[in-house]
């Protein structure tokens, strides 16, 4: 049994899952999934000013938060601590500085690993990305193994767009070789940070679309959006907080104050179009059939966001991962549950012609 708890920055995922084989062979069966939502106020502390202080403090308080959740799912499931044989923990991403922002490229994740396997009396594998970036990649996107793993279609190529905070694409088909993989820029972060300016606090996300909808684009200022330096990456690539964060929303809300619906409304169609955009230079040209777009995070639950990129990147089918089966918001804690257990059995699972990194490497750091 292969065990995750993973965060975004509003919630705690965990998912008990059955994991048999390794590589090519291996399968992975969704057992449970729990899902508990930050406090507002924890999350506004997530978000805000940092020091070494305030760092530290999180990284125990979020593996005890980590430790909790995968205490509820395994209770869920109606086992005990001793019948899973791992936990993997992605933690909080407090900072990603790839080759494009930084001169040391570095990664940094929040979740005391210690605390959970202290907690729980089972062993955690943790910190997946740093191993990728010693090998001189950027460390993300990690989830391309994941959708080759378990979704890989004989015959078929499948593309996987995630929209969570930051957007990333995985194209998939029978080859791990082949796997196409980057980050397409902004997801929800923008979106997320106008709702939150917007309602006071009272949303901390565009719920239902029913923000943005209120408002319409404004052309000069998607315009300006659209210049960002990051698009004018080739992949692989990988992009953050750093890029698209609180700076990118203070920007945002300077500009027009006072038409709060109408920026959100330009947020979400920089998302979409930034996406769109990235599958017209890279995906497309390069697989000329897709069976389909399976989208999945918190994107895939705004029915604004969907309609607009299914209109637009039309005639290619775009659906829910849902339609595969497999739950949306398991998705992300589900592939660390399987980055894990590779990790227990000394199988590589970066993609380097994902990250651009020089070699396949075992990913994530054992705490017994």
């Amino acid at each position: 049994m292969g065990l995750i708890s993973g965060t975004s920055v509003d919630a705690v995922e965990a998912v008990l899952c059955k994991i048999e084989g390794t590589g090519p062979s291996v399968t992975l069966k969704l057992l449970t999934h729990v899902s508990r939502p930050f406090p507002p106020e924890f999350i506004q502390r997530v978000l805000g000013p940092q020091d070494a202080r305030s760092l530290c403090e999180l990284n125990f308080e979020l593996g005890e938060r980590f430790a909790e959740a995968a205490q509820a799912v395994i209770t869920r499931a109606g086992l005990r601590n001793g019948d899973v044989d791992v936990i993997g923990s992605h933690g909080q991403t407090m900072a990603h500085l790839p080759t494009s922002l930084s001169t040391t490229p570095s990664t940094l994740q929040l979740g005391e690993a210690s605390v959970i396997a202290e907690r729980l009396g089972i062993p955690v594998v943790s910190d997946f990305r740093t191993r990728d970036m010693a090998a001189g990649g950027q460390g993300a996107p990690l989830v391309p193994y994941f959708d080759w793993a378990v979704f890989r279609q004989p015959g078929a190529v499948r593309a996987f767009q995630n929209i969570g905070g930051i957007a990333n694409v995985s194209v998939v088909g029978e080859r791990l070789d082949d796997v196409l993989a980057f980050d397409t820029g902004p997801g929800n972060m923008v979106l997320d940070g106008l709702a939150r300016r917007m309602t006071g606090g009272k949303l901390q996300c565009d719920l239902d679309g029913q923000l943005s909808r209120q408002g319409k684009p404004i052309p000069a200022l998607l315009a300006d959006l659209l210049t960002h330096p990051f698009f004018a990456l080739p992949p692989p690539r990988s992009a953050g907080r750093e890029g698209f964060g609180e700076a990118l929303v203070s920007f945002l809300w300077e500009q027009s104050p006072d038409r709060p619906a109408d920026l959100l409304a330009t947020a979400l169609a920089f998302t979409v179009e930034a996406t769109a955009r990235a599958y017209e230079a890279y995906v497309l040209p390069r697989f000329k059939s897709l069976e389909a777009v399976y989208v999945s995070g918190g994107g895939s639950r705004n029915p604004a966001l969907m309609e607009r990129f299914t209109a637009r990147l039309g005639p290619v089918p775009v659906k829910p991962l849902d339609t595969l089966g497999f739950p949306e918001g398991a998705k992300e804690a589900a592939c660390f549950a399987l980055l894990a257990a590779e990790h227990l059995l000394g199988t590589p699972a970066n993609v380097p012609s994902a990250t651009g990194a020089r070699r396949r490497v075992v990913l994530g750091k054992l705490t017994p």
